[in-house]
């Protein structure tokens, strides 16, 4: 048992999907040809003027009321000074001591706990460029299409206490955030980053040990398995006598430890001065009420829904909320066919792992809510089995017909004619005399052996209820 205890902090810089960035009109579009989406203005040039686009701001206090933050009536932007190749105007405009959403908080459920974690703040902020390393060439690119890209900060206090906290608080805020629809939040499209702040100290000790900043993180597993690393590595240190230097550590992935890339600036390092190309304003209650009014129902908020509405076990309803998509779908669905637990069974079984095999959300894909419910309701009806139902909903995905479409084309209704049923079931029988002794010696259980066998030799196209009913009464005379 470590005589230590955690304390990690996390700043996640989410890019918004407005159409245009944050102080200019040039296309906000990811995976554009390199050094397309630029102008004068994202790229710095002399004589510009930024000019703050108001659908970036609207998305600010989105987000801050989704993290019961207090959202500031005054807003200014500042330079924070600092040189990098993919930094073009040598300062990145963000927001220092007035951001627009502060003091938060969100709940998170780690393990069987629920915890507080509090928001410090959340700040709006131009992102940097790209700068790309090619092997080919003993040169290193620089890419500005990202440069100028809108984001929001988002810095918790240190109240996060274990690597599996801050892995559950990330998936807490990702899936708001998703809910909010102001970002896709794909961190392979760099659309969601996280770094990490960690320290340690003796149980008990009030103030903080020295913290290490950790960068380079490409997914929440890899957040984790970097503060696990961070965390060992510091209490080596301690033990062996040594000292924490508070430095900014790239996490390898390859490598699977963090590297040291350069001594952790403190605030005063960025000389922070307000812009004076941005003129401070005020925002209007008003203003914070229109987008309150615009809120969608978040997660929490659903789920508590779903339990209670359609009295779902919390399973089914965690996995259905985990996706706004399939939330909605699950809704659209129910309006057609009210069995929420049926529905809720089809989308966390054949439907999920339809999407996982092709890499695909529900909207990728040719299903709609009333095509599932036709295809349900056949299963119900005995039309076909639900073996062949899962089929039906591949070839559904597939080619884009409907279920009754490709049921007739290919022949899959169940046999329900009890002479051809039995002519299948007298085959299974004769192959199995043993397991006909032991359904007349009082294991009716058994009669599902043969069931089984009846419906592999049908090619799942018997109806097993009523291939049941006749091995029974075939065996028994009941």
């Amino acid at each position: 048992m470590s005589r230590f205890e955690t304390v990690i902090g996390l700043e996640v810089h989410l890019q918004l999907n407005t159409k245009t960035k944050i102080f200019c009109s040039c296309t906000n579009q990811f995976g554009c040809p390199p050094n397309t989406n630029v102008c004068p203005v994202c790229l710095g040039l002399p004589g510009t003027l930024p000019v703050l686009n108001h659908q970036v701001l609207l998305s600010g206090i989105k987000a801050g009321l989704a993290l019961n933050a207090e959202i500031n009536h005054f807003i200014k932007f500042d330079r924070k000074n600092y040189y990098y190749p993919d930094l073009p105007k040598g300062y990145q405009i963000s927001q220092y001591d007035f951001p627009v959403a502060q003091n938060g908080f969100l709940n998170i459920k780690s393990g069987k706990e629920e915890k507080r974690i509090r928001i410090l703040r959340a700040h709006l902020e131009e992102d940097a460029g790209k700068l790309v390393h090619d092997n080919a060439d003993s040169c290193s690119l620089v890419d500005s299409n990202r440069t100028g890209t809108p984001l929001i900060e988002i810095v918790t206090q240190p109240d996060l206490s274990s690597p599996q906290e801050a892995y559950d608080y990330l998936n807490t805020l990702k899936l708001t955030l998703q809910y909010l629809g102001i970002s896709d939040c794909d961190m392979e499209k760099g659309s969601l980053r996280c770094d990490a702040n960690v320290s340690i100290r003796p149980i008990g000790q009030k103030t903080l040990g020295t913290k290490t900043e950790l960068k380079n993180m490409n997914s929440f597993r890899a957040v984790k398995t970097a503060l696990e690393y961070e965390i060992r590595r510091h209490e080596s240190v301690i033990e062996s006598g040594g000292r924490i230097i508070q430095e900014t550590l790239l996490w390898s992935d390859e490598k699977g430890m963090t590297i040291s890339m350069r001594s952790k600036e403190q605030a005063h390092d960025y000389r922070y001065f307000p812009d004076p190309d941005l003129v401070p304003f005020t925002i209007d209650d008003t203003v914070i009420e229109n987008v309150r009014q615009t809120m969608p129902e978040l997660p929490q908020s659903k789920l508590t829904r779903f339990l209670t509405q359609y009295e779902l076990s919390e399973y089914d309803a965690n996995l259905l909320i985990a996706d706004p998509l399939m939330a909605d779908f699950f809704e659209q669905a129910f309006k057609e066919y009210p069995n929420p637990k049926k529905i809720a069974n089809w989308l966390s079984g054949a439907v999920l792992m339809e999407l996982n095999s092709r890499k695909k959300n529900i909207r990728e894909i040719s299903l709609s809510p009333k095509d599932l419910v036709v295809l349900i309701n056949r299963v119900e009806e005995g039309v076909i089995s639900n073996l062949v139902g899962k089929e039906v909903l591949t070839l559904m995905l597939d080619g884009g017909k409907k279920a009754d479409e490709i049921i007739k084309d290919k022949g899959l209704a169940q046999v329900s004619d009890d002479s051809a049923l039995l002519v299948v079931i007298d085959e299974i029988i004769a192959q199995n005399p043993a397991v006909v002794d032991q359904i007349k010696s009082g294991k009716p259980s058994a009669t599902g052996f043969l069931v089984g066998q009846a419906m592999k030799k049908s090619g799942g196209r018997a109806n097993p209820k009523k291939l049941n009913e006749l091995i029974t009464r075939r065996i028994l005379g009941a």
